[in-house]
């Protein structure tokens, strides 16, 4: 199994997302990084399971909060460029990944 990385600016929206959800309930910040935790783990797992993207990225879902992971497999680790709300402009993370 490779190990996983992720970005700069994957890690800083994982804890900003975290913090949010935890300010609007108690644990729902610690259920949504499990959440995170447990599509981190899949992706480990099976990294081309993950629908396709732009910039031979991969996607999967967050199972239970409306975000989705990014990332892709490359030589020496899956990379993870944002834990992306589905929300928010699509590909706006598409820089990242130069």
């Amino acid at each position: 199994m490779k190990p996983l990385r992720l970005s700069d600016e994957a890690r800083i929206e994982l804890l900003r997302e975290t913090a949010y959800y935890e300010s609007k309930r108690e644990g729902a910040g610690k259920r949504f990084r499990e959440a995170v935790a447990a599509s981190f783990d899949l992706i480990r797992r099976f990294p081309a399971g993950g629908a396709p993207g732009p910039a031979s990225t991969r996607r999967t879902k967050v199972r239970g909060f409306p975000f989705t992971v990014v990332y892709r497999d490359e030589s020496a680790a899956v990379v993870v460029f944002a834990i992306a709300p589905d929300r928010h402009q699509p590909g706006y993370w598409l820089p990242r990944t130069d």
